[in-house]
């Protein structure tokens, strides 16, 4: 069922959940530099939030182990956080992170980069963070999930990436996932219609090479069957008459280039 907000309802998820996910979402990307372990990002994550009077909305949710999805390189998404993972220059790592707060749950996501990173990888990150754009602009009333996927897709593809299908975007509330899904791949004008009132996330998952995933074996982390790198940026939007609206936005603004502790 799909569980469509109010502008006051709209404004108090920004205000809460949605402010507070983009800040911790910051405060993960001031980490990622060399030598930092992922367990790191995941214990000072954890703590900023419960400091902010609020819950790490993954840690629990379906088991999940950590409060932060710290996926590096080639690991897609949920991947596990561990003093083991030592991150190094070269690296991109996609953290995924929300804080539930005012009954709301908050979910966003970002791709950082660690040290000096090539060329090819810089270059899927800008494209994989111009599909969220993309896909944010069809956004609006009356047009159809299939728009957002469209644009997704075809911008990935034309740039020669791979656009995954396992996992997708979906609608966001009280609980962190709610209806409708929202894939990142589609037709123009198909699947569930978009009104004003419905919260959804969108989160483009890229690849540098194929589109398959395969689950590692922890049950949780998704890497690219290739082995090549992908990445993956999310914000959560309000759909209004007057266009789509951010709520996982701070001060910052919304189209922030963080990368690498830098914002």
């Amino acid at each position: 069922m799909i569980h469509i907000k109010t502008a006051e309802e709209m404004e108090g998820y920004r205000a809460s959940a949605g402010t507070l996910s983009k800040s911790a979402l910051r405060r993960a990307g001031s980490m990622c530099r060399p030598g930092v372990s992922t367990q790191e990002i995941d214990r000072v994550v954890e703590s900023f939030i419960r400091l902010h009077g609020a819950t790490p909305g993954f840690k629990g949710f379906g088991g999940f182990p950590a409060s932060v999805c710290a996926s590096v390189n080639e690991q897609v998404v949920h991947g596990i956080p561990s003093p083991d993972t030592i991150l190094k220059s070269g690296d991109i790592v996609s953290i995924d992170t929300g804080a539930n707060k005012g009954g709301w749950a908050g979910d966003n996501a970002w791709t950082f980069l660690v040290g000096e990173v090539s060329d090819e990888i810089r270059a899927l990150c800008e494209v994989t963070r111009d599909c969220l754009k993309a896909g944010i602009e069809q956004a609006v009333p009356g047009n159809h999930v299939g728009d957002i996927g469209f644009a997704v897709q075809t911008l990935a593809e034309r740039n020669g990436y791979g656009v995954v299908r396992d996992y997708v975007g979906h609608g966001v509330g009280h609980r962190m996932q709610e209806d409708p899904a929202v894939p990142n791949y589609g037709k123009r004008g198909r699947g569930v219609r978009l009104q004003a009132g419905m919260v959804i996330a969108i989160e483009p998952m890229i690849t540098l090479g194929t589109y398959q995933t395969r689950v590692l074996s922890n049950g949780w982390t998704v890497q690219t069957a290739d082995g090549l790198p992908a990445a993956h940026y999310e914000n959560t939007i309000g759909i209004t008459k007057d266009g789509p609206v951010v709520l996982t936005a701070d001060d910052g603004g919304a189209w922030c280039a963080m990368e690498g502790g830098q914002e």
